[in-house]
């Protein structure tokens, strides 16, 4: 493994999709999604047990249920897992989030372990259960991943699916599900899916309003590789037609459709990012090059479906942007924890600066990134536009570039964690916030776009017609926003913010912030 990749252990957060959808699926990947809302739980809490002694986590690390055996291929050394119990795995939780969670003090102390079966749905309750100024949940972003997959995503952006990202307009009956857009060379490239899609039947069960959800989102989002189910879909010419897509491994392209667009006062470059994966920092590195070389004078990133990432890489992505005489000596992002000060970090390891050269995730570290100098920069966003995205955004307004937004208001997620595996499950709990250069993070509700402009799926993206890239197009040279219409797009955009539908509905590793450098704790 890449000395680069070995770093990947560290900083990591998750944007959940937010909407109707309870369960997060569906797209390319491995989770399932749920058409229907669950049962509501009950909102009486348990009687704390007398036995939930917080204990040191450590002390009870690694003892499981089911004990792993041989090596661990993450790590390349033998599993740390011995003979144990489930209640020592709960307990180790409890332990965890007290010690670790940057919320540890709102956690409600009458919940008992006994009322859970697992170690999972155990750690689901503990979180906070404020909400933001706004009514939400303050945290969204509880969940746990088997720690293989994680790994095998967030390394090499590798998952199980057809390579299609989908996007649900509507949640509830009649249900809309389009494609967003589909990863080069997958399945579902191969077959010719593209953007705009309606996905109108899945085994033969109506998407619009078929009530068998179990075998919607069986179809929907594959859970093994070779899986297959049956498909009609409606192009967006009306046509329709019936296919059967079989589940691959998909090795995802982050950067795609990198592009100079010629304007009345000058080119202006558009590229279409969609993960902060370890193979952007190449895609990125490459796509920067190709529009420097064109002589752009503007530039438009396309982060509308970036749930996040690599922090490290959005470190990269910024500086790159921006000009050398800003960023030089700022801080991309520091990270603030909980008064415990649970990993005894110093100023310096919890600060993140403007990175300068690449540092070894898919391209070979150290080399000097290009840089293209600008002072403004249009992205182009919405609800799934999230953490490692956002703090891209925030990182370089925090240095005085002038960031504009065109889409949607974005998911509000300032926070991270140090995702912890434990007997197979990677644990992912907040436990910091990240700020800027002049210390703002505040932003857990999101960022409110500049140009509130509908997601336009009769347009491919990159198409200067699709409707967020003219508005982009028409703010950079009037400095005024389109009046909002009553185009098809429009209409859909507020059917859906009327039911509260979700648009991408992923899979949470989709949407996550990891730093790469590993913390180094000074006892």
């Amino acid at each position: 493994m890449k000395p680069g990749l070995q770093r990947l252990a560290a900083l990591l957060a998750f944007c959940a999709a937010a909407g109707a959808l309870t369960a997060c699926g569906g797209g390319g990947g491995g989770g399932g999604g749920a058409f229907l809302p669950l049962a509501a739980t009950s909102s009486q809490q348990p009687a704390a047990a007398a036995d939930d002694t917080i204990v040191d986590s450590a002390s009870v690390a690694g003892l499981c249920a089911a004990p792993r055996v041989g090596i661990d291929p993450g790590t390349g050394t033998v599993f740390p897992d011995r003979s144990g119990t489930t209640v020592d795995e709960k307990r180790w939780v409890r332990s965890w989030i007290d010690e670790t969670y940057l919320w540890f003090d709102e956690v409600p102390t009458n919940l008992a372990s006994k009322d859970y079966s697992t170690p999972i749905t155990w750690f689901a309750v503990l979180k906070t259960p404020r909400l933001t100024a706004s009514g939400r949940p303050k945290d969204r972003f509880h969940f746990t991943q088997d720690t293989a997959a994680y790994r095998a995503l967030s390394q090499d952006g590798v998952d199980v699916g057809y390579g299609l990202e989908l996007a649900f307009l509507s949640a509830s009956p009649p249900r809309d599900v389009r494609v967003a857009y589909t990863e080069p060379a997958s399945p579902a490239a191969q077959a010719g899916i593209v953007r705009g899609t309606r996905v109108v039947e899945v085994d033969g069960i109506d998407v619009a309003n078929g009530s068998d959800t179990t075998k919607l989102n069986a179809g929907l989002a594959p859970a093994r590789e070779g899986e297959a189910h049956t498909f009609k879909l409606q192009a967006p010419d009306g046509t329709e037609r019936t296919l059967s897509l079989a589940a691959a491994r998909v090795t995802r392209v982050p950067v795609q459709n990198v592009k100079t667009i010629a304007t009345a006062s000058g080119p202006v470059g558009y590229m279409q990012f969609n993960d902060h994966l370890a193979t952007a920092e190449a895609g990125l590195i490459a796509a920067v090059n190709q529009l420097q070389g064109a002589g752009i004078i503007d530039l438009v990133i396309d982060m509308r479906y970036n749930g996040g990432g690599l922090l490290d890489v959005a470190s990269e992505l910024a500086a790159m942007v921006s000009a050398g005489s800003a960023t030089n000596g700022a801080v991309f992002e520091r990270l603030l924890f909980n008064s415990k000060n649970p990993f005894r970090l110093t100023t310096a390891q919890t600060t993140l600066p403007f990175h300068t050269a690449s540092l070894g995730f898919s391209t070979p570290a150290g080399q000097a990134l290009p840089r293209l100098g600008l002072s403004r920069v249009t992205v182009l966003a919405g609800p799934d536009t999230c953490s490692a995205s956002e703090s891209v955004i925030n990182s370089l307004r925090g240095v005085g570039v002038a960031v504009s937004l065109v889409g949607g208001a974005t998911c509000g997620k300032p926070y991270g964690f140090l995702p912890q595996d434990n007997c197979g499950t990677t644990y992912f709990a907040i436990q910091f916030q990240g700020v800027n250069n002049i210390g703002f993070g505040d932003y857990g509700d999101g960022f409110t776009p500049t140009c509130a402009v509908a997601d336009d799926f009769d347009h491919a993206l990159g198409d200067p017609a699709e409707a967020r890239l003219a508005a982009a197009l028409s703010l950079r040279s009037s400095g005024a926003c389109p009046a909002p219409g009553s185009s098809k797009a429009d209409v859909t955009q507020r059917k859906s913010e009327a039911q509260g539908a979700a648009y991408l509905v992923r899979p949470p590793l989709r949407e996550n912030r990891l730093v790469a450098a590993p913390l180094a704790p000074q006892r």
